[in-house]
């Protein structure tokens, strides 16, 4: 039974497609051996390390558009506009709380403390904590304050973080990429729901109304973005950045790629075809790493 350390980034409501990577890594009969996890990555980590992925799994294929939409806890914080609270309790109610050391698979989350400018390792303590700190994505979560710091998305420095994993040799390191440069192409049935999504998104714009708005030149004006818009851009190129970094310095053994375009941050209804499109991006990667093992040989 081959041994695997995985690693999940962060990308929001992709994050989903790391619960098929899971489940197909299960059933080609890999070993799970540690899991360290950013954002999203560290929701679905450190639930599957807690044991109740499976519940996980049925409660979010449940969650209509409404019910997403329900789950945000709105606020008019000048630091993000949804407070977190509200989703994490949703899940407690059915998984409870848990302690990180006490999990058989070892699993670590990363957050960003950005008034000491560091990363933060959670290995041990509230499994609930480190998930909150882990998804604070600047502009939208509000950070969370643990004594005089301010932890923010693990994404910020470190959204693929492969360097915490202990490599023991003839094992393999897994990465699951969600923000991948590449095409998403849903199939037939997916279209038309896709069409849908206009009337959903369409309940975030009353939202995103109340953000700060900055005069401009007549001279910026061929800009287009907004304020939300601008810095979540620009943090997304950021992670990009970051990721192609860690996947070139450490060279994991599987990379499995999500395309940034199969779905947004908060599509969370979505779960049957994300969850989906992990399995299918885990086979291509591992039939891609046999043909190469094929011409190497």
């Amino acid at each position: 039974m081959q041994k695997v350390r995985l690693v999940l980034g962060s990308g929001g409501a992709r994050g989903m497609a790391h619960i098929g990577v899971i489940e197909e890594l299960e059933e080609f009969g890999f070993q799970v051996v540690e899991v360290v996890g950013c954002s999203m990555g560290a929701v679905v980590g450190g639930i599957y390390c807690a044991g109740y992925l499976s519940d996980y799994k049925r409660w979010l294929i449940k969650l209509s558009r409404m019910d997403v939409f329900r789950l945000l806890d709105f606020t008019l914080s000048a630091q993000g506009f949804v407070k977190g609270e509200r989703v994490f309790k949703s899940i407690e109610e059915f998984i409870g709380d848990h302690q990180i050391e006490n999990f058989k698979i070892p699993f670590t989350a990363v957050a960003s403390d950005i008034t000491h400018k560091k990363e933060v390792h959670y290995n041990s303590g509230s499994l609930f904590k480190a998930l909150r700190s882990s998804i604070a994505i600047p502009t939208v979560f509000t950070p969370v304050r643990d004594g005089k710091s301010q932890l923010v998305d693990g994404g910020v420095l470190n959204p693929l973080p492969l360097n915490l994993v202990n490599k023991v040799p003839g094992e393999w390191v897994v990465a699951v990429n969600l923000n991948a440069d590449m095409p998403y192409k849903p199939s037939l049935t997916q279209v038309d729901e896709h069409k849908e999504r206009a009337a959903y998104l369409k309940m975030f714009d009353s939202i995103l109304a109340v953000l700060p708005k900055f005069e401009t030149s007549k001279e910026d004006a061929v800009v287009s973005l907004g304020l939300f818009d601008l810095l979540n851009k620009s943090y997304e190129l950021t992670q990009d950045r970051l990721t192609d970094l860690m996947i070139d310095v450490h060279k994991p053994d599987l990379v499995v790629n999500i395309s940034r375009d199969a779905c947004g941050v908060f599509e969370f209804y979505r779960a049957n075809e994300i969850i989906e499109e992990g399995r299918k991006a885990f086979h291509r990667a591992y039939e891609q790493h046999r043909t190469n093992d094929v011409i190497q040989d």
